[in-house]
């Protein structure tokens, strides 16, 4: 049959994106379809604006500690909000402008509206036009999750992490509901610019998702600062100017002015008319295999809409795999050497599987090594020393099975461990890699000689 295009793309952000540049770019013609804004959540309400306002925060925080770097005179510091607002709109627009030059670059047509399946070859955009083509990925991304389980008050002020992104009055005070990666980030935001934050988590610890030593140690740093946990709570009503929650049996009260909900996100698929042509959903998300194909041979599945990994990473690294196997291939995705991230300071970064789901998957023969950073130079240059560096090892043949970082500039470290992993190194060539001195990479180094050689070099115990 002939179809319209060869290639035609759900959603822009970046694994929509991406995908189709790189169809255009492989000689495919090729449509994107997007109903909002081309970038996707990533970079207009999502990790590129939330990191400027992390930045800012930053700054704050080591303006205010100006005289341990032997700096005077430097006075009080405090956040411009209208100017943070405009410098997140001119980093989001040069991002979004650069993204809209590689789509015209490869060639791809671009179609601004909502797609609906009306076949497996057929879709209308906004109940109008219809747009035909061979191959379709699904990349529409993901939405805040909103439970009915709470009652939500008449003039509550709640918001999601895409309204808390806009607004140009700091709070006196935030409740932030869930802490996961995204709460916990806009609490060490909005702490440092001087609100006073309270976190509600159901679990007993924060970031489960986090090996649970580098978890509560993050948690310890941001009580330092100021952040307030109550842990073990259960959400059930957002008042005017309260959250009401359960705890050990007992009904609370927590007083705020504003409430931000980031208890997780969810697939945006619901639109899609998938189940009318026969698309396998599984837990709110469209399936598919690890070659990203769906239920129908012709639609691949790639970042959030397919529910595997929900980061803008992973959904770069999935729309290469789809196109590539569009293309004739049979490449596969991986989904246990992907690393995560979280902004704040000291930063966090992991790849692998955590000390609990190594014991659970290797017993308890596996080797854990850790380097404190209070024994690393280039951390106390920095002025910063809270942090840890911890590595899990299999005990046989050396394999690397997770590598968890807690401190300054850890999120540009975990790189190298992911691509050791994927290079399938052992621990032992690990120890045998010189790091450059002085560097807090090299703290990877010693963790590594602590679980392989039985003791770091450059710690005592």
């Amino acid at each position: 049959m002939s179809y319209e295009f060869d290639v035609t793309v759900i959603g822009g952000g970046p694994g929509g994106y991406a995908a189709a540049v790189l169809a255009g770019r492989a000689g495919k013609k090729t449509c994107l379809v997007e109903n909002g804004q081309l970038g996707g959540t990533c970079l207009n309400v999502g990790c590129i604006p939330t990191k400027v306002m992390v930045k800012t925060a930053e700054l704050l925080e080591q303006f205010r500690r100006a005289p341990s770097f032997s700096i005077g005179g430097s006075g009080d510091a405090f956040v411009d909000m209208d100017a943070l607002q405009k410098r997140k709109k001119a980093v989001t627009g040069q991002l979004v402008g650069g993204v809209r030059a590689l789509l015209k670059g490869a060639g791809v047509t671009v179609i601004n509206g909502k797609a609906e399946f009306a076949d497996p070859h057929t879709v209308r955009v906004d109940g109008g036009k219809t747009v035909t083509s061979e191959y379709f990925i699904i990349a529409t991304g993901s939405e805040t999750v909103i439970p009915r389980s709470v009652v939500y008050d008449e003039g509550c002020r709640m918001m999601t992490s895409t309204e808390l992104l806009d607004i140009r009055t700091v709070p006196q005070s935030l409740a932030v509901l869930g802490g996961g990666v995204i709460g916990i980030e806009f609490a060490y935001v909005f702490s440092q610019f001087g609100c006073k934050v309270t976190v509600l988590e159901m679990a007993e610890e924060i970031l489960p998702m986090v090996d649970a030593e580098v978890a509560a140690m993050a948690r310890r740093r941001l009580e330092k600062d100021g952040v307030d946990f109550c842990l073990g709570a259960k959400v059930t009503r957002i008042r005017k100017d309260a959250v009401v929650y359960e705890r050990n049996g007992e009904t609370h009260e927590l007083p705020a002015r504003s409430v931000l909900m980031s208890l997780g996100r969810r697939p945006r698929v619901q639109e899609l008319g998938a189940e009318n042509i026969g698309l396998t959903l599984e837990r709110g998300a469209i399936a598919c295999d690890e070659h990203l194909v769906s239920s129908l041979p012709n639609i691949y599945v790639v970042g959030d809409a397919n529910g595997k990994a929900m980061l803008a990473h992973t959904a770069f690294k999935e729309a290469e795999i789809a196109v590539a196997n569009i293309c004739g291939g049979g490449e596969t995705m991986r989904y246990d050497r992907i690393p995560s991230c979280i902004y704040m300071s000291p930063e966090i970064a992991s790849v692998g599987l955590t000390e609990a789901q190594a014991r659970e998957q290797y017993g308890d023969g596996i080797r854990v090594g850790r380097f404190p950073l209070y024994a690393n130079g280039k951390s106390l240059v920095e002025g910063d020393t809270d942090g840890l560096i911890k590595v899990i090892v299999e005990p046989e043949l050396g394999e690397i099975l997770g590598v968890h970082l807690y401190g300054v500039h850890t999120t540009e470290m975990i790189a190298l461990a992911a691509s050791a992993m994927e290079a399938e190194a052992s621990a032992e060539e690990l120890v045998h890699t010189v790091f450059p001195h002085p560097t807090v990479s090299e703290s990877l180094g010693e963790a590594f000689h602590a679980a392989w050689n039985g003791s770091a070099i450059h710690n005592v115990s």
